[in-house]
């Protein structure tokens, strides 16, 4: 799940070398922590947070399959 949410951040953003990807995970949880360049962090959550929307159903969905509830965090 990790590697899902670093590999998106990174196609969106200008500067793929300040994204920064941490998974907190519980027992049957986990939060994922994304923090980007405060110059990229208008891309990542987009317009009206269409894309940091989108971003979460992707994750949701990937986590779904693997019968877990993972909530993704965006960072400042």
């Amino acid at each position: 799940m990790k590697d899902l949410v670093d590999f998106i951040a990174k196609a969106l953003v200008d500067n793929p070398g300040d994204v920064h990807v941490n998974e907190v995970s519980g027992e049957n949880s986990s939060v994922i922590e994304l923090k980007v360049s405060k110059d990229d962090l208008g891309k990542v959550i987009g317009k009206n947070g269409r894309t940091a929307r989108a971003l979460r159903t992707i994750v949701s969905a990937a986590a779904a399959k693997a019968r877990r509830r993972t909530v993704l965090e965006i960072l400042e």
